[in-house]
C-alpha cells in the first residue's frame, strides 16, 4: 500500500496502492462528512424524467462549481440513505458520480469519479452474482441482476487527475449501476420486460423515504 504524501493530504488528492487503484477506504467518515457538510441535499429525479434517459455530459473542467456539485451530491445521497450517486439523478446531466459503500468484506469505500469508463475484465477474473438490486431513482422497487462480482473504473477525481477504481461483490455493482446511469441506463433497463414491469409496479405501490421530484 502506497503512503500519502504531504501534497496529497494537502490536495485532498486519494492516495494509490502498488497497482495504481485508489486507496478509498481511509478516513471515509471524516471525508464524507466533509463533502456532506459543505452541500446541500437536492430532491432525487425518478424514471422517466428525460435527464435519467440521455447520456450525460463529460466533464472537461475541473472548477468550484464541479466541486460544489460532488457535495450537494454527498449530502443527497445521505438523506436518501443510498450508497451510490450519479449527477443526473438530482438533475444535473454531467458526468460524475459519488459512493459511500461497503463492500462484501465490510470495508467502507468513499469516492468521486468523473467521467468514468467500465473496464471489460476477462471471464477467468470474475463471476456472475444474481442479487436484488434497487435504485434511489425507482424508489422501493427492487429485482434480482445478474452483473459480475468484480468491477474496474478508470475516470478522474474531482480535480482532474487520472484514478482507476476496483470493486468487489457489491461494491462492484454499485461501479457499474452508477456508470449506467451516467450513460443513460437505469437497472431496470437491463431487466426483461415481465420483470421491469414488475419493479415500475413496486414503485406506483410504494412511498419514498426522502424527497423526489414529480414526472409532469
Amino acid at each position: 500500500m502506497a503512503q500519502q504524501d504531504t501534497d496529497q493530504q494537502h490536495s485532498g488528492v486519494l492516495p494509490v496502492d502498488d497497482e495504481g487503484f485508489v486507496i478509498d477506504t481511509e478516513d471515509c467518515e471524516a471525508r464524507e462528512e466533509a463533502y456532506r457538510a459543505r452541500g446541500t441535499s437536492r430532491p432525487i429525479t425518478v424514471v422517466g424524467n428525460p435527464v435519467l434517459h440521455t447520456e450525460c455530459e463529460d466533464i472537461t473542467t475541473f472548477d468550484d462549481e464541479l466541486a460544489g456539485l460532488v457535495d450537494d451530491m454527498f449530502a443527497s445521497q445521505r438523506t436518501a440513505e443510498g450508497v451510490g450517486l450519479a449527477a443526473n439523478q438530482i438533475g444535473v446531466g454531467r458526468k460524475v458520480f459519488v459512493y459511500d459503500c461497503v463492500d462484501d468484506s465490510g470495508d467502507r469505500h468513499v469516492g468521486v469519479v468523473c467521467n468514468p469508463v467500465l473496464q471489460d475484465l476477462p471471464a477467468d477474473q470474475r463471476s456472475l452474482d444474481d442479487s436484488n438490486e434497487g435504485c434511489l431513482s425507482v424508489p422501493t422497487a427492487y429485482a434480482e441482476l445478474a452483473r459480475p462480482d468484480f468491477a474496474v473504473v478508470t475516470g478522474q477525481d474531482e480535480k482532474g487527475n487520472p484514478i482507476k477504481v476496483r470493486g468487489r461483490g457489491y461494491f462492484a455493482r454499485c461501479l457499474q449501476h452508477e456508470t449506467d446511469h451516467l450513460y443513460g441506463r437505469l437497472y431496470i433497463d437491463r431487466l426483461s420486460k415481465r420483470d421491469r414491469k414488475d419493479a415500475l409496479r413496486q414503485m406506483e405501490e410504494g412511498t419514498p423515504r426522502y424527497p423526489v421530484v414529480a414526472n409532469d
